[in-house]
């Protein structure tokens, strides 16, 4: 075994939920791990308390300044924050996880300190332009020498994309460690009862219409049972903003809160007949518990779900859309439906991600992959005529 000085960065919720099992799994192995708080989110509902809660407390902690707080002034604060990091903490591997603005930061922070970098979640796709985390995905790609797929499907994406095989491992998604850490476990049908409601995309809720569009959706699905909705710090202060918030609170049948401790949104994921979301982390642990999704989105970098039928692609920027996905919760949570698909495997892992990526770079084959050595090209061949 080559046990290995790991820096792991990590900045909003679902990074802090899925990245924890795997440290906890790298330290178990030998490995020593520095974990980064990069500082992307600063509300405590969205990151700090779950640190606390999940058990993965930083060893260093960084913030954002007040004027790197959107945008390419956020990145570029991340990227400058990672660079710093890097030069006063020797690694010998950056391990990032999923998509947000903390991944490439630390991926060209890496590079440039000429240290590895390895990329959890990888290989996923939307094929969306106009996403942002699709563009952080690809510099991913672009940077790691490893790649821990979830599935073989994302897997695929990859070899598509021309990543070397060698170099791409499914290992499952860390997101159902965390569920089996928390001892949560799928519900009866029978038992289920009303619907979960999230949304917090900007391209759903910055748009007035489109917040709109979605309160007027929160209100039909009342028709399938009590409708519970943890309001997103952005969709909440968008809701303030463009005067919808009283129309909200005023929609019978439907309970808007505050954000729910990541316990609490589990079980009230479990004992939901559906959950209608543009998160992707809720497709996942949604599967795993058997709940089906109906997702506000026209594309999403979790396909295995489509595939199955067990998440339903509607969007919601037209009031076609808005209706499809009215009837989508509906069909869904149907009784036979709902029975149907708590019956399917989730093939999103089988929540031993951590010891097997804490295994893999355990073996001594891994420090090959690993090199950032120059080629040597000078006597041939050139790099597209080797077999």
């Amino acid at each position: 075994m080559t046990a290995k000085r790991i820096l792991v960065p990590f900045g909003t919720r679902p990074e802090v939920i899925k990245l924890a099992p795997v440290v906890a799994a790298l330290r178990e192995h030998g490995h020593t791990v520095l974990a980064v708080d990069t500082g992307q989110h600063t509300d405590a509902a969205m990151a700090g308390d779950v640190q606390r809660d999940l058990g993965l407390r930083p060893d260093i902690r960084r913030s954002l300044p007040e004027s790197a707080q959107d945008g390419g002034s956020r990145l570029g604060a991340l990227l400058e924050g990672a660079d710093e990091v890097l030069r006063s903490n020797p690694v010998d591997l950056v391990l990032a996880l999923g998509d947000t603005h903390t991944v490439p930061a630390y991926a060209l922070a890496s590079r440039a300190a000429g240290v590895p970098f390895a990329h959890l979640e990888a290989g996923l796709r939307s094929f969306n332009p106009r996403s942002l985390e699709e563009v952080n995905r690809r510099v991913a790609a672009a940077t790691a020498q490893l790649h821990f797929a979830p599935t073989g499907r994302a897997a695929g994406f990859l070899a598509g994309e021309g990543v070397d095989a060698d170099r791409i491992f499914i290992v499952g998604n860390p997101v159902i460690d965390a569920l089996r850490r928390r001892g949560i476990t799928p519900v009866p049908p029978a038992d289920r009862t009303g619907v979960l409601v999230t949304a917090h995309r900007a391209s759903n809720v910055d748009d007035p219409e489109r917040l709109a569009r979605l309160i007027g959706v929160v209100a039909r699905l009342a028709d399938i049972g009590p409708v519970r909705f943890p309001v997103h710090p952005r969709t909440g202060a968008r809701l303030r903003e463009h005067g919808l918030a009283e129309r909200l609170a005023a929609v019978p049948g439907v309970t808007c809160e505050d954000p729910l401790a990541y316990d609490d949104l589990l079980r009230e994921l479990a004992t939901s007949r559906v959950v209608v979301t543009d998160s992707g982390g809720l497709q996942e642990e949604a599967s795993y518990l058997g709940v089906p999704v109906v997702v506000l989105r026209r594309s999403t970098p979790r396909w295995e779900g489509v595939e199955t039928g067990t998440a339903v692609l509607t969007g919601i920027s037209t009031d076609e859309e808005a209706d499809r996905a009215v009837a989508a919760a509906h069909r869904l949570s149907a009784p036979l439906m709902l029975a149907h698909i708590a019956a399917l495997p989730c093939p999103y892992g089988d929540g031993n991600t951590g010891p097997r990526v804490a295994e893999l770079l355990a073996d001594p084959i891994m420090d090959a992959l690993l090199a950032l050595d120059e080629p040597d090209y000078t006597a041939g061949p050139l790099p597209w005529a080797v077999a």
